[in-house]
């Protein structure tokens, strides 16, 4: 995003961590607020997928030629009802920022609504569960082709999709590692689903204020050796790291490592020397 698009998204996440920080009913991590939390993650998911499909509405709301009011009042006459009043007040609060593209909307909409969701994890102690499911999933996907198949057809329905997912994941995996994946599937909105898994394992660990690593090594690292890299790439970028691990025997070199879309690995030896003494401690 650009522009106008990008300060409303900054302006958004604001709102969010202000509403789940500070008010009453989503604030602390009591079983209740959690509750509430998760609650707003369906809401905000749900207006999402009205403005996918509602197109006039999408625009009307982002129209740069109204009242930033006069969109805030048919967001009221839309969702009144249909949504809590404070998902209605954050929705309401976005259409009154200036958006550079209508879709920009939707895609922020969405961030938030996975946002509030791996809040919710977090505040029930589960967000790492969370984080290393959805790369484990990404990971079988990418194994499996006729899985794949089946979750990324377009001639499939939404519904059918979904109750594979619930057949694959309900009772083995986190509710809202289970959520997330169904929405994703359900609602691609363009992405790869390999691409989308990536994007919500890259937001939860921005939760903590962590990046992401993707470890490939040739065997199995022990405990200690995970502990050592963790903090040697800590220290090679300077933020908290995340690993997500992968044992693959045909990775040269013992170890590729790939933080965003930089690959650590023979072509920057120097780099991955570091990161190998680091192991060693």
């Amino acid at each position: 995003m650009n522009g106008a698009s990008r300060e409303a998204l900054a302006a958004a996440r604001e709102q969010l961590d202000a509403l789940t920080d500070n008010s009453p009913r989503f604030a602390g991590d009591a079983p209740s607020s959690v509750d509430a939390v998760s609650s707003l993650a369906e809401e905000l998911a749900a207006v999402t997928a009205l403005l996918d499909r509602e197109v006039t509405l999408r625009r009307a709301l982002t129209d740069p030629a109204q009242p930033g009011e006069a969109k805030a009042e048919l967001v009221g006459r839309v969702l009144g009802g249909q949504i809590g009043g404070e998902a209605a007040d954050l929705v309401a609060g976005m259409v009154r920022a200036r958006w550079s593209r209508a879709r920009d909307l939707v895609d922020v909409l969405e961030e938030l609504a996975d946002t509030a969701d791996l809040t919710a994890a977090q505040r029930a102690g589960q967000l790492d569960e969370v984080e290393d499911e959805l790369f484990r999933f990404g990971r079988i996907v990418t194994g499996d082709k006729q899985l794949r198949g089946a979750l990324t057809d377009r001639v499939g329905t939404g519904a059918a999709k979904a109750g594979l997912l619930h057949t694959l994941l309900g009772g083995r995996a986190n509710p809202v590692t289970e959520r997330l994946v169904v929405r994703l599937v359900e609602r691609p909105r363009g992405r790869s689903l390999e691409g989308g898994l990536e994007a919500l394992s890259k937001l939860a660990a921005e939760r903590r204020g962590r990046m992401v690593a993707v470890v490939s090594t040739a065997v199995p690292l022990s405990d200690g050796q995970k502990e050592r890299l963790g903090a040697a790439l800590s220290r090679l970028y300077g933020r908290d790291m995340h690993l997500n691990l992968d044992v693959d025997p045909a990775v040269l070199g013992g170890i590729s490592v790939r933080v965003g879309d930089e690959v650590i690995n023979g072509s920057v030896a120097d780099r991955l020397d570091e990161v190998k003494r680091g192991m060693r401690g």
